[in-house]
């Protein structure tokens, strides 16, 4: 169970990180759409795993390797706008949430 100040940072980074992905993903990957669904920090506030959902994107898991690529300028970025309010800027590492295709194929499975 996270703690009140996990789930600020939580909802702190993951608000902050849509914003850089906004700007940042028509570089990224141009023509897609990257949400933020979830960020998770770790009790100590120095992890921070990105939960992101990507649309329409073929290849997730080509997609989220180039974004992790990018982590290290994501992170400096991220540090940038919360540097007043961290101490630590958390490392970010990124997964696919992948959520949404699991609802959507049990749902399919229902009505077929």
């Amino acid at each position: 169970m996270d703690s009140i100040r996990q789930n600020k940072v939580n909802s702190l980074l993951q608000k902050e990180l849509a914003e850089i992905l906004l700007v940042e993903g028509r570089h990224l990957l141009p023509g897609s759409l990257i949400t933020v669904t979830g960020v998770r920090v770790s009790p100590d506030l120095g992890v921070a795993k990105v939960y992101v959902s990507l649309f329409p994107v073929k290849d997730k898991q080509a997609a989220i390797e180039r974004i992790k690529e990018h982590a290290h300028r994501l992170r400096g970025q991220l540090g940038g706008r919360i540097g007043k309010q961290m101490r630590v800027v958390p490392e970010l590492l990124f997964y696919v949430d992948d959520s949404l295709d699991r609802a959507e194929a049990i749902d399919k499975l229902l009505k077929g």
